[in-house]
């Protein structure tokens, strides 16, 4: 009967969502953030670099209130 496949189906979905749940895990012990930041582009990268010299950390905002003012002489 049709309810045969349930099994299988049940056994691929949860195959399939396992590297997902493992990953968030996985990057939350490692990085410190559940979540990545995307750097397919180099812009991005370039972001992230930024990002993390301002403030040694690139998940947190960063506005210009991030950025030290120059000396006056």
């Amino acid at each position: 009967m049709w309810f045969e496949i349930l099994p299988s189906a049940v056994i691929i979905t949860v195959a399939l969502s396992v590297p997902i749940y493992a990953m968030y895990g996985l990057q939350k012990l490692t990085l410190g953030n559940a979540f990545r930041r995307n750097m397919d582009e180099r812009f991005d990268r370039v972001m992230y670099q930024r990002d993390f010299r301002l403030t040694n950390n690139p998940y947190v905002m960063n506005g210009l209130n991030s950025i030290p003012d120059e000396k006056k002489n």
